[in-house]
């Protein structure tokens, strides 16, 4: 990431996005679009593998997905199965070795692996692996996964794998592939969303519903809290399920940030659920002003709802740069002071004079919230009150979110009003951790986050980094 897109981009980031296909005719071409519809959740590189039945075929590189792949190297990706994957890096760290989807060359046979999420044991299973021989070419928890199957020296691949994801703690979304099968597997928890669908008498898996739309596929289901799903060449599903007890504690970032308005996660719309956010944000925290604004482009469905539900006009008052964010200079100390600037560009005439009311989906470190403020004031705002609609963050989270330290995120270290005078906002106000759970419309979500109730087991290893400031 560059050093603007750092300094604008004052947000959690997801680590990263899996899509698959089986039994569809040239499946790298339908992965290459299924991974163009999930880049918002990775853009430091991407990768696709195939097969034919025979050979496996592999292409990755750093970047977006299309400055990575081409109608002439897309075509070097032969079959009709095929997995790809866009990453994000967070604690696993970047370069092309961790790249996905990742290719492993075994005698009892080839097979492909990529993931989306993060493993809190995972400097745990590392050391046993190592002591056990293992040699690791990535940082990636992937690779981890890969050794723990071949060491568990099953001739029954299928429980080698469930040995394996019952010693992974955490969360995950994992898509394995063989020269005549693909593995689905989701962490029992359900952390990360993953879901089945259809296509032409083939199967794709998308971590997002809003890739079956671009590729023309059919929404199944989802697959289930700890499920094992095994599609192979003959179109066969077999379900099966690793961990005897599941729960339902799906991200609530996901919901509130990561996804696309346009996918549906366990049923529940992104956009509807974001608008009801903005509403019950409007009977908890309302405001006289006149007129509400977005911060581009994830707080867009919340500002609606809360404009609608008060009853106050909602205008596009900012102007995103959509150029900006991906750059291959080092800016100078100066063009950092401008970082804001280049990226958001107030509309004066709808701002000068009024109170204005900005609906962001959260505050991290602050950073970008204070500048944005600023701009507002500068185009002439009489008052600028700041309604954020998620609770404030509190806490780090381990399950592959590219979080801050405890230091780092301001609403851990300042209560809300003095964070309030930091940003320099005449008011601010975060929904409620139940106001959340009642718009989404589930009664459990992992709130982390917010609370620091994390729902698996988080190790002593990491909790002491994170206080020395590591993490």
């Amino acid at each position: 990431m560059s050093e603007i897109d750092f300094f604008l981009q004052d947000k959690f980031n997801e680590e990263c996005g899996v899509f698959g296909a089986i039994n569809v005719s040239n499946a790298s071409e339908v992965i290459y679009y299924g991974l163009h519809a999930l880049q918002h959740r990775g853009q430091e590189g991407c990768g696709i593998l195939s097969t034919d039945g025979t050979d496996m075929y592999q292409l990755k590189g750093e970047g977006l997905v299309t400055e990575v792949f081409k109608e002439s190297n897309l075509l070097s990706l032969k079959g009709n199965i095929a997995i790809g994957h866009v990453r994000y890096s967070t604690s696993g760290g970047g370069g092309i070795e961790n790249v996905q989807p990742f290719l492993f060359r075994h005698h009892t046979g080839d097979f492909g692996l990529c993931h989306n999420g993060n493993l809190v044991n995972s400097r745990e299973l590392k050391r046993f692996l190592e002591i056990q021989g293992s040699i690791f070419q990535s940082t990636s928890d992937s690779e981890i996964f890969a050794h723990l199957i071949k060491k568990d020296n099953q001739t029954n691949r299928l429980e080698a794998i469930k040995q394996a994801l019952n010693r992974l703690e955490g969360a995950f979304a994992f898509l394995a592939m063989t020269r005549n099968k693909i593995y689905i597997m989701r962490d029992k928890n359900s952390l990360r969303p993953l879901s089945l669908g259809k296509l032409n008498g083939g199967y794709v898996v998308s971590s997002e519903t809003c890739a079956f739309e671009v590729v023309g596929a059919t929404f199944i289901r989802d697959v289930l809290p700890g499920e094992i799903i095994i599609i192979d060449e003959n179109g066969i599903i077999t379900s099966d399920f690793y961990a005897k007890k599941t729960y339902k504690n799906m991200c609530a970032m996901e919901y509130i940030y990561f996804s696309r308005p346009d996918s549906d996660i366990e049923g529940i719309n992104v956009h509807a659920s974001r608008k009801e956010t903005g509403k019950i944000l409007a009977k908890e925290a309302p405001v006289d002003a006149d007129v509400v604004l977005w911060v581009p482009d994830s707080s867009t469905s919340a500002a609606l709802g809360y404009a609608e539900e008060l009853r106050i006009p909602a205008e596009m008052g900012l102007i995103k740069n959509r150029y900006v964010g991906r750059t291959f200079i080092q800016p100078s100390q100066a063009m950092r002071e401008k970082g804001v600037k280049m990226k958001l560009s107030p509309i004066r005439s709808i701002i000068s004079g009024k109170r204005v009311v900005i609906v962001d989906d959260s505050i991290v470190r602050g950073t970008t919230s204070k500048k944005i403020i600023e701009l507002i004031r500068e185009a002439g705002a009489k008052e600028v009150h700041m309604r954020i609609a998620a609770p404030p963050i509190t806490h780090p989270c381990f399950y592959g979110v590219d979080t801050s330290t405890y230091e780092e995120l301001i609403c851990a270290r300042h209560s809300i009003e003095e964070v309030k005078n930091m940003i320099n906002a005449d008011s601010l106000a975060f929904i409620s951790q139940e106001g959340l759970l009642n718009a989404i419309g589930r009664n459990k979500l992992c709130l982390s986050c917010f609370s620091g109730k994390y729902p698996t087991y988080i190790y002593q290893d990491i909790k002491e980094a994170n206080k020395d400031g590591k993490f």
